[in-house]
């Protein structure tokens, strides 16, 4: 729980950099299209997985399997949406795969490492996709005890890739360069940092 209810709140760290660039602008039109208002879904759906984490099921004993017929065990095992933690829907996966997809096709293509720097917003963005791996791990073990939605960590394995999209994604938005960490050209012996300009790369 404490580790969603971090990673939740370096989310919150993220929006408030956004907006205070989006005003710095004196725009209503945000230059990062609607990252700021996925980023409050995100937070509201990481509220979900906190509040349905807090409250494991009872794990079921073996003689308690044992006595119940398949059709009893199967209704144990399914997790219902009831909008307390009761279970997690995975319609918010499929919306998170849908803005992956969305910024992806307007990045230059991506095949080497890249150093989480650039923006206040881009690197802690990258902050955020490493604690987000932290509360999938941990979600990991609740999950093999049949005590928590598995949907909830197909959620999380999803989201550290929709921070790392977004932090390139807040790059390109702001006209930073990305520094990549790759071979300068074929046959190096050492990989080396190279800064790409994401919006020339984009129209290459």
């Amino acid at each position: 729980m404490g580790t969603v209810d971090e990673l939740c709140s370096i989310v919150g760290t993220v929006h408030a950099e956004l907006s205070i660039s989006i005003v710095s602008l004196d725009n209503s039109t945000s230059p990062y299209g609607d990252l700021p208002e996925w980023l409050l879904e995100v937070m509201s759906r990481l509220f979900d997985i906190g509040s349905h984490v807090a409250n494991p099921r009872r794990k079921k004993k073996e003689e308690e399997e044992s006595d119940s017929d398949g059709e009893d065990n199967a209704k144990y095992n399914s997790f219902v949406c009831d909008g307390v933690g009761g279970g997690f829907d995975p319609e918010h996966i499929e919306d998170l795969e849908d803005w992956i997809d969305e910024m992806t096709d307007k990045l230059p293509e991506l095949s080497s490492f890249v150093l989480p720097t650039g923006g206040k917003a881009s690197a802690q963005l990258h902050v955020a996709r490493t604690v987000c791996r932290r509360a999938e791990r941990r979600t990991v073990l609740l999950v093999d005890d049949g005590v928590c939605d598995p949907n909830a960590l197909r959620y999380l394995n999803r989201l550290s890739d929709f921070f790392f999209t977004a932090a390139r994604w807040t790059n390109f938005c702001e006209g930073i360069e990305e520094i990549q960490y790759r071979r300068p050209h074929r046959g190096a012996k050492q990989r080396g940092r190279v800064k790409v300009n994401l919006e020339y790369a984009s129209q290459g």
